[in-house]
């Protein structure tokens, strides 16, 4: 009888959550709008702070040693080409899986299904490095498909240091991935 109880918790539990809507998530966590798509809301800045002189120097100023953020993409949104001046971590929380893009400073493309079903190929984290262009978008489209995930940045995020693709510039620099960047750029 425990047994039985406890798959009808699981299930129960499976179903409330997959009822859970992009709205839910964007109300529940208090989420705002995002430059590159999505919405978001910070969630840590790290008390300890590097000076700008113990930084390399494509840093302008002080930073955080981490920082971190919730991030939710809809089923039509997505979260444009982009490249930070730090490294940075994405983590699946719930929903749909998501393509994570990158475009290395060599001009290799790589995709990463971010996602919590590891036989289907997905993985609970994926690291973008410094320098890095980098877009995604959720695996399922429509009014009821959502991606929620976080992203941990180190040192920690400045909006000074986010750095939105301009689309003919990125395609002049990787003509070969023409297609990907047309279709992620918000330009």
């Amino acid at each position: 009888m425990v047994f039985f109880i406890r798959i009808l918790f699981i299930y129960d539990r499976n179903i409330k959550s997959s009822m859970r809507s992009a709205k839910y998530w964007i109300d529940k966590l208090d989420l705002s709008l995002h430059p590159e798509g999505g919405y978001y809301k910070n969630t840590y800045v790290a008390g300890l702070v590097v000076p700008r002189a113990g930084l390399p120097d494509h840093f302008t100023g002080d930073r955080a040693i981490s920082s971190a953020i919730y991030f939710l993409l809809k089923g039509d949104q997505f979260s444009a080409f982009h490249r930070l001046r730090s490294d940075e971590i994405w983590h699946f929380y719930e929903g749909s899986p998501l393509h994570l893009y990158t475009i290395s400073p060599s001009g290799e493309l790589s995709r990463v299904l971010l996602g919590n079903d590891p036989e289907a190929g997905q993985q609970f984290q994926a690291i973008v490095k410094a320098g890095h262009w980098m877009a995604a978008h959720p695996v399922e489209t429509g009014e009821n498909a959502y991606s929620l995930f976080g992203c941990t940045v180190a040192p920690g995020f400045d909006f000074e240091d986010l750095e939105l693709a301009r689309v003919e510039e990125l395609i002049r620099t990787f003509p070969r991935h023409r297609e990907t960047i047309e279709k992620y750029c918000l330009e």
